[in-house]
């Protein structure tokens, strides 16, 4: 085996209760770099927007623990709200910061948080983000040098293929009801669409915003559901009985339920964000398996929306598209590959 690789996640990572794609990332790489070497976990608590003193003194203390030169992943959510304890070992320890989403974008940001985060990713030795629109981002954010982000797209596992209904009218948004998320966006455009038969279901948390969540319900109407947190085969279930996945987000570095949604050649309605459009990708013949909408822009999403329901053409050009887009989607294995090569050139 190569040198032993130490890795600060959220204390949350293997918690069902709390799932999220930074979680479901982390746990996934780490799984597969153990094959080639010893793992050692240093599981902090990260209640937003940071981590206690308490958990900080705990950081501090683990990381002097580390042997000099030592290789450390440190997710992004710990390490970018606590830029005092890494510049402490930024001088020792190959530190490498494995940022998912930046800190300004996340449900009710502290204003400080860009600024920690800018201090953290100047001190490290390498920085990784899940695209490429997100690492030139976190370059452009931060006065980083153009290039200097790496970038290790995440995986997903194969699934079997959904088979859409001819009337395409089963919609659903897989994601955490909070305002990034932007289901109030999606509530408002299917308010439009009274006309047509359809039905919405939006799986995700209701507690990471209680108001929030309390006034997307208020407006959503019987024909939009939200039965909470979904995982395992009650998530595959949603998947199974989809049409389309509408992603209406307002921030998104990836998606990784896009990709799940294309690896059963489910269709995706999406917004011109950061990674989202590298995650629809295209199939082999450029066509996109789906369709890309302005962030926040209720109008546009109800028309594209509409369109999807209402044009035969349509539906069946984007799920061709999103079949042929399931054979060309990466395995974890590649994800796990590529972070090797930065953790360990």
């Amino acid at each position: 085996m190569t040198d032993p690789l130490y890795a600060v996640l959220p204390g949350d990572i293997d918690d069902p209760a709390a799932p999220s794609g930074g979680n479901t990332y982390d746990r996934r790489v780490l799984t597969g770099l153990a094959a080639t070497r010893e793992i050692h976990e240093i599981a902090v608590a990260a209640p937003w927007p940071y981590p206690s003193k308490d958990d900080e003194a705990r950081l501090a203390g683990e990381l002097r623990a580390v042997p000099d030169g030592a290789t450390v992943l440190m997710d992004g959510l710990v390490a970018c709200a606590t830029p005092h304890v890494v510049e402490a070992q930024a001088g020792r320890l190959r530190l490498v910061v494995l940022v998912h989403l930046p800190l300004g974008d996340e449900t009710g940001a502290a204003p400080d948080l860009p600024a920690r985060e800018r201090r953290t990713l100047h001190a490290v030795h390498a920085v990784v983000a899940t695209s490429a629109g997100a690492a030139r981002r976190l370059e452009h954010l931060h006065g980083l040098a153009a290039g200097s982000v790496h970038v290790a797209l995440p995986g997903v596992d194969p699934a079997p293929e959904t088979v859409g209904s001819a009337a395409g009218g089963r919609l659903l948004c897989v994601a955490s009801v909070t305002p990034r998320k932007a289901q109030d966006v999606l509530v408002e455009a299917l308010l439009t669409l009274d006309d047509l038969a359809w039905e919405c279901v939006c799986v995700g948390a209701l507690d990471a915003d209680r108001d929030f969540a309390a006034g997307v319900l208020a407006r959503a109407g019987d024909r939009v559901r939200f039965p909470g947190t979904r995982a395992g085969a009650a998530l595959e279930a949603c998947y199974a009985s989809a049409d389309l996945l509408v992603l209406p987000s307002r921030a998104e570095t990836y998606g990784m339920v896009v990709t799940e949604a294309l690896a059963r050649a489910v269709p995706v309605l999406g917004t011109r964000v950061e990674g989202v459009p590298e995650a629809i990708g295209r199939a082999p013949d450029g066509t996109v398996p789906g369709g890309l909408v302005p962030p926040g822009d209720v109008q546009s999403l109800a028309g594209a929306l509409r369109r999807w329901l209402t044009d035969d053409g349509l539906r069946r050009r984007w799920r061709t598209a999103a079949r042929d887009r399931r054979g060309t989607l990466r395995g974890w294995d590649s994800t796990t590959r590529r972070l090797s090569e930065v953790l360990h050139p």
